[in-house]
């Protein structure tokens, strides 16, 4: 079974989760601050870390960025007291996959932690599906039905990105850094031409949608 690491400086929360967690049948690790966490993630395998933010010797923010550093692919959970839209929009920006905000249902975080694996599990394919539309990396074509054809490269990357982890937010910030590269000087608006595109090519398809989350950025969602 997957192993979640869970790092937050209030034992009693730690138990919780970890309880809940190994009851749903996956294994735990602990931490009790961000330089615990990277230890132990530094020396055990982890499919997924839960994290606060407000931690002692090394704060969430921090373990976020360096954990996103390590491995691009991790699946990061924000667990947090916090829940203003400028702490989420943070989150986001450093490479957090999903936010709960304390006091929280255990049953809940369960099953964001499932579908965040789902999600990471999809999103670490060279094929995905979803709705009657496949991407195929390799080819870098597009099948939806019988239907061939090729989106130019941009628009296909970021098709592809924001369906691998179908439901999870990306700020324009993170598309623009993991699509067009860091260095790239252009306006961060190209997003939104791009995103306007694939809503137009796609505006017949009703099993998914590009969904603008205010004050944030975008997430697709897919209709079964």
């Amino acid at each position: 079974m997957p192993t979640i690491l869970v790092a937050d400086d209030d034992a009693n929360i730690r138990e919780l989760v970890c309880l809940f967690l190994r009851n749903d049948g996956f294994e735990t690790a602990e931490a009790a601050d961000g330089k615990e966490a990277l230890a132990v993630y530094a020396s055990t395998h982890v499919d997924l870390v839960v994290l606060d933010i407000m931690m002692p010797i090394m704060d969430g923010w921090t373990l976020c960025k360096e954990l996103r550093r390590a491995n691009p692919d991790l699946p990061l959970l924000m667990l947090t007291a916090r829940g203003e839209t400028w702490e989420k929009v943070k989150g986001f920006e450093l490479g957090t996959d999903d936010y709960l905000t304390k006091p929280f249902d255990p049953l809940e975080l369960t099953v964001r932690v499932r579908a965040l694996l789902k999600r990471y599990k999809i999103g670490s394919t060279q094929t995905i599906h979803f709705g009657n539309v496949i991407l195929d990396r390799q080819t870098y074509k597009v099948m939806r039905g019988t239907e061939s054809f090729t989106l130019p490269l941009k628009e296909f990357e970021l098709l592809y990105k924001l369906a691998g982890t179908p439901g999870q937010v990306y700020t324009r910030e993170q598309l623009i850094d993991q699509i067009w590269g860091i260095d790239y000087a252009g306006d961060d608006r190209t997003i939104d031409v791009h995103i306007k595109r694939l809503r137009e090519r796609f505006a017949t398809t009703s099993d998914f949608k590009i969904e603008t989350v205010r004050g944030l950025g975008y997430r697709l969602e897919v209709y079964e």
